[in-house]
């Protein structure tokens, strides 16, 4: 009778925690449920190609390195001694060691999100089903574009934590990250900020978010393909929970469908103006 109830107890305890995983999966996929509301009004409204990820930043986070992982919550995988995918070489990078690796350990105010390792095959599942396609697609439709006007632009869209407060004025409100300069170019950055002075936003440079890994694999300024991450402060857009979309969200989405048409107008411009460069030095062969 006592092996019964302790193993009642177990099982109990075992369905509380699934219960609150759950939870806690469901409030982050609303939130990221929310944010996909944002960016399909401004394509609508812009014509702009927009690629959602759909799949949890829980289950594996697309904005990370495949060999980003963190190899102490991988059971039957190759190690720390291996540190990457089958035939890699790489190391384990520092968001892993920070436990924000390609599939997170804990997330920013909701602490440890796991009680068990997960298994090395289910990661390679996830890797090739979810991240692999992801990027591939979005490489392709980079390319594409930026084969018919000479130029592409890819906005990183991310919602982000409020950010405190600096020098007596409120912590900024959209961070604008360009990897310091190398993914995007100068001009676009630019733009961008003026667009955000003149409706009276409080925006930041690079600091504390210059852009992942999507820009990094992604942008390659040399042949016209341009990153600009966006970060929004997600009470702009959210109620006072934080939990459903709120006064501001027609606000930011205004915002942000003005900079695309702007930065769309400017990216073509610089299409414009490579082709005809290029035009003129195939001239001269």
């Amino acid at each position: 009778m006592a092996a019964l109830v302790e193993m009642l107890v177990q099982l109990a305890i075992q369905v509380a925690v699934v219960a609150v995983v759950l939870q806690l999966l469901y409030k982050l996929a609303h939130l990221v449920s929310i944010c996909m509301q944002v960016a399909l009004a401004v394509a609508a409204e812009t014509g702009a190609s927009v690629l959602v990820a759909e799949a949890p930043r829980a289950m594996i986070d697309l904005n990370r390195a495949p060999e980003d992982i963190d190899w102490g919550m991988i059971a039957g995988g190759p190690g720390p001694a291996r540190a990457g995918p089958p035939g890699s070489g790489q190391t384990v990078g520092g968001r892993a060691r920070s436990g924000l690796g390609l599939v997170p350990r804990r997330l920013p105010g909701e602490g440890e999100l796991w009680k068990r390792p997960l298994a090395y095959l289910e990661l390679e599942a996830r890797i090739a089903g979810i991240h692999q396609p992801y990027h591939r697609c979005l490489a392709d439709t980079l390319a594409r574009l930026q084969a018919r006007w000479g130029a592409a632009l890819l906005i990183d869209l991310h919602s982000m934590p409020p950010l405190p407060a600096r020098d007596g004025a409120g912590g900024a409100q959209i961070v604008l990250g360009d990897r310091f300069g190398a993914s995007c170019h100068g001009a676009l950055v630019a733009s961008a900020f003026t667009r955000l002075a003149r409706e009276g936003w409080r925006a930041a440079h690079n600091r504390p978010y210059a852009g992942g890994y999507g820009l990094e694999r992604h942008a390659a300024t040399a042949r016209g393909i341009h990153a600009l991450q966006i970060e929004v402060d997600r009470r702009c857009y959210l109620d006072a929970g934080l939990s459903e979309p709120g006064e501001g969200f027609a606000a930011v989405v205004s915002l942000l469908v003005e900079m695309v048409r702007v930065l769309a107008g400017e990216v073509a411009a610089l299409g414009a103006t490579a082709s005809s460069a290029a035009g003129w030095a195939q001239a001269a062969e």
